[in-house]
């Protein structure tokens, strides 16, 4: 009997990872009944991280009231595991994009709700915190996560600037003196879905804000911004964020998590590849199927599926991936391991009326996939 193992990231504003991986395993056994299958929900930092670590660790989803990106009240939530002491919170619970669908402007958007599930978890006695800020709507740098945390962001004037990302071109004096003092005695992993720096052509303004809503100007706005908070933190803090590989993820909250916690920034694929110990899990596979909503050569910084492929090398068990979108730069993506891509979408339509479709597309694709299996002697 063959066996394929299914780790795979959620289709962000689609799919959450555990719907992927239970609809892809409806499409293979639908053409091979037999197949054994495992299914091993991924995430990298974004959507899903939550759910990924609890159905592979255990433990309960505790539900909070925070602020939205909007500074709006929601219901969010984290995850405590079985030792009651290690919180996994992902800041697109409270900080995520598809909770400002049709209102997206990354200049007014902030990640205080982020913070707050911080201060939650240090309430209910953790001492470690896996954090992961994927799929995020903010650019704000984490002022203002940070702001919840006791940090106060001042004007030139001495009063405090907006809490988002209009508020970083304000910003001349940070005062930590009432940031909360637990934070220090916390170990705290993040886990980071790309590495690129705070600011600059390949920082978070210039290429994750397009996609939080910014038009050219917003994002040159942005990313001064991010060059004055970078300047500020030297000055405060003596810390060049700008060095440290990440401190642009999720708006520059990896940044901001480095300069106020003692943060160390890890590719969130690893992290949660190492909890559900990913290595055992596909030793006597046969395949392996991956995937997220777009593949292209941004998918080479720290995304699932090339994760996935990193570890597979070492067992040499191949690997399919199957996305939503399939951009530029795939013979990149297939020097590092991945050695066939699929794309869901059958039909040329814009991405409102695909995603309407997405679930029965992504079964469709998985059959197809099978069907060859199956030519091959499956």
């Amino acid at each position: 009997m063959k066996k394929v193992v299914i780790a795979v990231d959620s289709f962000k504003g689609t799919m959450s990872s555990i719907e992927v991986c239970s609809l892809i395993e409806t499409g293979f056994k639908t053409i091979i009944p037999e197949l054994e299958t495992v299914k091993v929900p991924i995430a990298d930092g974004g959507e899903g991280t939550v759910d990924a670590f609890l159905t592979a660790l255990g433990g309960e989803r505790v539900k909070v009231r925070v602020k939205d990106p909007l500074f709006r009240e929601i219901e969010s939530f984290y995850g405590i595991l079985p030792d009651q002491k290690t919180a996994v919170i992902e800041m697109a619970a409270a900080s995520g994009l598809p909770l400002v669908e049709t209102e997206k402007n990354p200049c007014l958007t902030t990640t205080y709700g982020t913070g707050e599930l911080i201060i939650d978890a240090l309430n209910r006695g953790c001492t470690k915190l896996i954090i992961g800020i994927g799929g995020s709507a903010t650019n704000d740098g984490g002022i203002g996560m940070a702001a919840a945390l006791g940090v106060k962001f001042l004007d030139e004037a001495g009063n405090a600037v907006p809490l988002n990302g209009s508020g970083l071109a304000q910003l001349r004096r940070i005062d930590s003196s009432a940031k909360d003092p637990r934070l220090d005695r916390c170990e705290i992993l993040v886990a980071c879905d790309v590495d690129n720096p705070l600011y600059g052509e390949t920082g978070a303004a210039y290429v994750f804000g397009p996609q939080k809503g910014a038009d050219q100007a917003m994002v040159e706005f942005l990313d001064q911004g991010l060059q004055n908070y970078a300047a500020v933190l030297r000055q405060d803090l003596g810390l060049d964020v700008q060095a440290i590989p990440g401190a642009g993820a999720a708006g520059g909250l990896g940044a901001g998590l480095v300069a106020f916690t003692p943060a160390q920034l890890r590719p969130g694929i690893e992290i949660i590849l190492d909890a559900v110990e990913f290595n055992a899990v596909i030793a006597d596979a046969d395949l392996i199927i991956t995937g997220e909503g777009k593949i292209d050569g941004q998918s080479l910084r720290g995304k699932v599926p090339i994760g996935i492929a990193d570890r597979a090398k070492g067992s040499g068990v191949p690997v399919i991936a199957i996305v939503g979108d399939v951009g530029d730069g795939l013979e990149a993506i297939y020097q590092r391991g991945i050695d066939a891509v699929f794309s869901t979408n059958r039909v040329a339509v814009p991405f409102a009326e695909a995603r309407l479709r997405a679930k029965e597309d992504l079964v469709a694709t998985s059959e197809s996939i099978a069907r060859l299996l199956k030519i091959a002697g499956w």
